[in-house]
């Protein structure tokens, strides 16, 4: 964790990829420890929204190359679970990309995405929404709480 806080904006930007992906990492962590270290606000958020929406999309891309057999041998998915997201997410549509930064049920959602088709460009659109506004609700939250010490 020091390290990618030392490395500034790009440690924030890998940070956030790998919790953005199917690898369990707590980008908040980093993001609270550049602010900490004089992060500016605003290339903190664009650093940490960019990497975790790509992030996001490799588990989209992935979910829509359609094989359960990687899914489930690369992402740790299991059928089961891959079957509970499709029919949870059937008739829902891209929106629900919104809800990816969701932790432990945000992969799946993307990943579940990806696999039914759904639009691309909303997706992404939904995505990028949903984890720039959490993103930024922590940047707020991080600078109240360096405020008061």
């Amino acid at each position: 964790m020091e390290t990618l806080i030392e490395w500034g904006y790009l440690g924030l930007f890998i940070a956030t990829f790998l919790a953005g992906s199917v690898v369990p990492f707590s980008s908040e962590l980093v993001l609270s420890g550049l602010l900490a270290a004089g992060g500016d606000n605003w290339l903190c958020w664009l650093a940490a929204t960019t990497g975790n929406v790509l992030g996001g999309m490799t588990c989209y891309g992935l979910g829509r190359l359609g094989n359960p057999v990687w899914i489930e041998r690369y992402l740790k998915v299991k059928p089961e679970k891959l079957d509970k997201v499709l029919l949870f997410l059937h008739g829902k549509g891209a929106y629900m990309a919104f809800f990816t930064f969701v932790p432990l049920v945000g992969d799946l959602l993307a990943i579940g995405l990806g696999y039914l088709r759904a639009n691309l460009s909303l997706t992404l659109l939904a995505m990028t929404l949903g984890k720039g506004l959490r993103y930024l609700l922590w940047i707020f939250l991080t600078r109240g709480v360096i405020g008061l010490f």
